[in-house]
């Protein structure tokens, strides 16, 4: 019996415009109804989540910054958050500007929206990530006492899957994850977390918490970041607009454009 769907949030729960088909809303009240938890596992922090999320979704906990942390979505009770300590943190920045490339350090939770970047070739996504954030960003200064840091991202060109390769190897002493941009859906970004850290640690984490098996456990994405969460669930589930290396691996259903999320829902509910 299923007890807990974890779901990643753009272009899976959200349509590509970022915002709730009516299956989808259905189909979460569906499972509210039948006492399944719904968990949403996003990349995004608890500020840009709030964008599109209010209490009055149906689902239970947040999964922030690709689980660098969890909130209680209804009481906003954070429950479990991590850092990177002053000396990794200070590390990975000199590999970050070894390979010479635009990134950005974000400050510890729940102040993780709040950032420091360092511009090398300003890529246009980049550029417009820290304008669609201004409010939150300032240049990071070298010559300042090294920080902690919720994570470290950078932003890479599409065809520059072996830099990634490269710059990951060296960054042994972190959790390095791959995530497509979901700002032009083509540039790749490295983003650093806690060695520990990722969606499926978290969920693994909050399962734990939650006296929930494995077997009692779904999860659905879209991208290469939530392969760790997709990989730990009994039964997973990308959309039909995820990659097709991620498609071979794991169940497919419809496209985030075609209410997938619903249709995963549909399958399981009849199934019980």
């Amino acid at each position: 019996m299923i007890k807990v769907v974890f779901t990643d949030l753009d272009r899976t729960l959200l349509k590509n415009n970022g915002t709730f088909s009516k299956a989808n809303l259905k189909a979460m009240k569906v499972l509210a109804d039948n006492n399944v938890k719904l968990i949403i596992a996003t990349g995004r922090n608890i500020l840009s989540a709030k964008k599109v999320l209010t209490s009055k979704h149906h689902f239970d906990y947040l999964m922030f910054s690709s689980g660098a942390g969890i909130i209680h979505w209804q009481t906003k009770e954070i429950i479990y958050e991590n850092h990177i300590n002053k000396e990794n943190t200070k590390k990975a920045i000199d590999i970050l500007l070894k390979y010479d490339v635009d990134f950005m350090v974000h400050d510890v939770i729940p102040e993780n929206h709040k950032f420091y970047y360092w511009v090398h070739n300003l890529l246009p996504d980049f550029k417009r990530r820290v304008k669609l954030y201004s409010a939150f960003a300032q240049p990071l200064k070298l010559n300042r006492s090294p920080i902690k840091a919720t994570q470290l991202l950078a932003v890479l060109k599409q065809d520059e899957e072996d830099k990634f390769e490269r710059m990951k190897s060296e960054l042994r002493f972190v959790k390095v994850i791959r995530a497509t941009s979901p700002l032009d859906n083509r540039s790749i970004w490295l983003e650093i977390f806690p060695k520990n850290i990722s969606k499926g640690h978290s969920a693994k984490w909050l399962c734990k918490e939650l006296g929930i098996l494995k077997n009692e456990t779904v999860g659905i994405g879209n991208d290469f970041n939530d392969i760790d969460l997709l990989e730990i669930t009994h039964k997973s589930y990308v959309v039909a607009n995820a990659p097709e290396e991620l498609k071979q691996q794991f169940i497919v259903v419809a496209s985030n454009e075609e209410d997938g999320f619903a249709e995963c829902i549909t399958n399981l509910i009849n199934d019980k």
